[in-house]
């Protein structure tokens, strides 16, 4: 059985920042409320106990960020379904 690597949370900052820059991905992570997380923010989610990856994949979504950018230049993660319906 294969296992999916889990991201680290030094992970997660490092690929707001790469791909929404470091100051809009910063107002996003205090501002930005994610419907699918109970409208948590990112800080509140992460804070809450919440999988860095989780959070990552939900925030992308709610910003329609593609697969093919989400995870920056140097980062090989691929995107794991989030179901939450």
């Amino acid at each position: 059985m294969r296992y999916a690597r889990s991201m680290r949370e030094r992970e997660f900052w490092e690929l707001l920042e790469e791909v929404f820059g470091r100051g809009y991905g910063r107002s996003l992570a205090r501002d930005q409320r994610l419907v699918k997380l109970d409208s948590r923010t990112v800080l509140e989610a992460l804070h809450d106990g919440e999988e860095p990856r989780t959070v990552w994949n939900v925030l992308c979504d709610q910003m329609e960020i593609p697969d093919s950018q989400r995870w920056g230049k140097d980062h090989a993660a691929p995107p794991l379904p989030v179901d939450f319906s």
